[in-house]
């Protein structure tokens, strides 16, 4: 144990819960970055997530070295097989990162996954509930209202937003029959 260096043990601990984890991060989410408003919850999902893929990789590599070598795998400073393998990974992560963008001053633009236009789950879930918060609103003022010509036009609003979420419904009964 005398026989290691301050540095050898920071750059192993480093190498073992942090280094690979962190590159295979920016690899997967290039367009990541900590800045703005939400600059210390993306820190600590980054360090979160760096954390526990460099665990998870260290013990894959460590499980794999133990089955595929011939006498098993021995974690010492004199064969510091797993640390090649977690810093391979790592060069090869942050070449990956580096082709993605995920170093660039700028983050890239993610491609979206739907043609534009298009409404996926979520958006199509939260514009239903807006039109139906409009329509209970709509519904609210209708009973309050005095004059025939501000019921005849909340009546017209009311038919709008009833046709609007008719026409989302059949679209997406479409796309589930098809």
């Amino acid at each position: 144990m005398s026989d290691w260096t301050g540095l050898e043990i920071v750059v192993g601990i480093l190498l073992l819960f942090f280094v690979p984890g962190y590159f295979v991060t920016k690899a997967t989410f290039p367009e990541w970055r900590v800045r703005g408003e939400d600059a210390l919850v993306r820190a600590i999902e980054i360090g979160t997530l760096s954390f526990v893929l460099s665990v998870a990789l260290t013990v894959l590599v460590g499980y794999a070295l133990l089955v595929g070598g011939p006498q098993g795998f021995q974690a010492a400073w004199s064969d510091p097989v797993l640390e090649a393998v977690l810093f391979v990974i790592a060069i090869i992560a942050l070449g990956v990162g580096a082709v993605r963008g995920a170093y660039r001053a700028t983050p890239p633009v993610r491609t979206p996954a739907l043609a534009p236009g298009e409404d996926g789950p979520f958006e199509l879930a939260r514009e239903l509930t807006r039109l139906d918060r409009e329509e209970k609103r709509l519904h609210r003022e209708l009973d309050r209202v005095g004059t025939t010509e501000q019921q005849a036009d909340l009546e017209s609003q009311l038919g709008a937003v009833r046709a609007r979420r008719t026409e989302l419904q059949r679209r997406r009964e479409a796309e589930y029959a098809a």
